[in-house]
């Protein structure tokens, strides 16, 4: 994977200055507070209210099985709705990548990419970290998105 850089003033950039201001912040599960805690849908979601205001739609609750329970591909839906898919080789620093655990099943986490072999993301038991995008990160890649232009 060959990740861009985020171009200086854009929208990339601001979400990768944004997740890194998270780095340390606890993981609460359905969390959406720096520095208080979220889990890794919440990190993003925090991103987007700090870029945009106003979150794109609510969120329900969720079970930490969620994904495995409900088996819609409910967090990829969202993605698509709010953000431009992109080719896994057109990631950019800045975007929004989703993993899925096994093929079978839907995606599950969200990290926000730095570099070409970094992220940033949270999971149960760390704080919001940034992570190595290790061989076994990459092969559960289920999609890669960008955030829209702020209006």
């Amino acid at each position: 994977m060959n990740v861009k850089p985020a171009s200086n003033g854009s929208v990339g950039a601001r979400v990768v200055a944004e997740a890194l201001d998270w780095v340390g912040t606890p993981y609460r599960h359905q969390g959406s507070k720096k520095g208080v805690g979220c889990d890794c849908l919440g990190l993003v979601r925090g991103v987007w209210r700090a870029l945009y205001e106003d979150e794109p739609e609510p969120v329900e609750a969720y079970a930490p099985d969620w994904a495995e329970a409900g088996g819609r591909d409910r967090l990829l839906d969202a993605a698509r709705r709010h953000c431009r898919e992109r080719p896994l080789a057109a990631a950019a620093a800045g975007d929004l990548v989703l993993f899925r655990w096994k093929p079978a099943l839907p995606a599950k986490h969200a990290g926000i990419l730095l570099a070409p072999d970094r992220f940033v993301h949270a999971y149960q038991g760390h704080a919001v970290t940034v992570s190595a995008l290790v061989p076994q990160w990459r092969r559960r890649i289920a999609g890669v998105f960008s955030f829209p232009e702020p209006d």
